[in-house]
């Protein structure tokens, strides 16, 4: 485990039991960086994380956070860590300054400069009751609680529910102020837009399982990518049929073409310019929900497979 670790994990697994929710996950988490954790609800991204704290146990495998043993030593971690559940439950008579007030005291106190700093960026009213507030505003005091304290390492859990889109984008800069302080964010989420935005790195889970653990940058390289093509002459179709990573090859006339791709461009660019002169080009960029959308995609083939062979 390296000391650079904000969260590492081996072999953490969790059944209930015969459903595998979550199976062998082997994770670190560098301290400086935003680690987004993708996965439609019921892929287990809950489950992982309130595994990892140790708030509910392991099957098999461990975890540590910021070094320390999330079993052996809860205590000590919880100064050391903000967390924001999805379900974040607070007393609805309580005004938000009391309920922060309350948080702080389990903590053990906080700066309230801090504090009313956050609540600031976030315009959230913390003379209203609890109970009175919107969705989106009793968000924005489960969001103050969690970074508080100025923890070393913050799991959040769908933490953009019900926030409005300017409140969204200062939260986005919160997090990245987080990594670039050296500390970590883990960001559980299935909204695509917020993770593509913030995060330095993606873990994605399907059924229980992590399949990939990428870069946002490396991510995209793997995508498939659409590319148009524009030249000053015809050109042929088979030059372009025969370049490695290569899909599908349509004709707009015969001087444009558009293509599917998953391959290098510097093949793809010498291929065209070997045998054409070219005017123009345009390259759509992966979207990371394309992306996403692409790891479960066997689940629905094999959905109407199954289908079919009952028919």
């Amino acid at each position: 485990m390296s000391n650079e670790s904000a969260i590492h994990t081996e072999g953490l697994t969790k059944y209930y039991g015969d459903l595998a929710a979550l199976v062998d996950l082997d994770l670190d988490v560098r301290l400086g960086e935003v680690f987004g954790f993708l996965g439609p609800n019921g892929a287990g991204k809950t489950t992982t994380i309130r595994t990892m704290l140790d708030l509910i146990r392991p099957t098999r495998g461990r975890a540590w956070i910021v070094g320390l043993d999330t079993h052996k030593q809860p205590v000590q971690i919880r100064s050391r860590i903000g967390y924001l559940p999805s379900d974040l439950t607070m007393y609805p008579k309580l005004t938000g300054r009391d309920t922060l007030t309350y948080f702080a005291n389990l903590r053990g106190g906080v700066d309230w400069s801090v504090v009313d700093a956050i609540a600031e960026r976030l315009n959230a009213d913390l003379a209203k009751k609890v109970g009175d507030l919107s969705g989106g505003n009793r968000q924005k005091i489960g969001i103050i609680q969690a970074f508080m304290n100025r923890p070393d390492v913050i799991l959040m859990d769908e933490p953009s529910a019900g926030l409005d889109p300017l409140v969204q984008r200062e939260f986005q800069a919160m997090m990245r102020e987080v990594a670039a302080d050296g500390r970590a964010i883990f960001l559980s989420s299935h909204t695509l837009s917020e993770v593509q935005r913030v995060a330095d790195r993606v873990g994605i889970i399907r059924h229980g399982h992590l399949v990939d653990v990428e870069t946002i940058q490396d991510l995209r390289s793997k995508a498939i990518r659409r590319v148009e093509l524009t030249f000053d002459s015809p050109v042929e179709r088979s030059v372009f049929e025969a370049v490695d990573g290569v899909r599908e090859v349509m004709f707009e006339g015969d001087h444009r073409v558009e293509l599917s791709f998953d391959g290098q461009m510097e093949d793809l660019l010498l291929a065209a310019t070997g045998r054409y002169h070219l005017v123009d080009i345009n390259s759509q960029e992966a979207d990371l929900e394309e992306i996403f959308l692409a790891y479960y995609r066997d689940d629905a083939d094999a959905a109407v497979a199954r289908e079919g062979a009952r028919t």
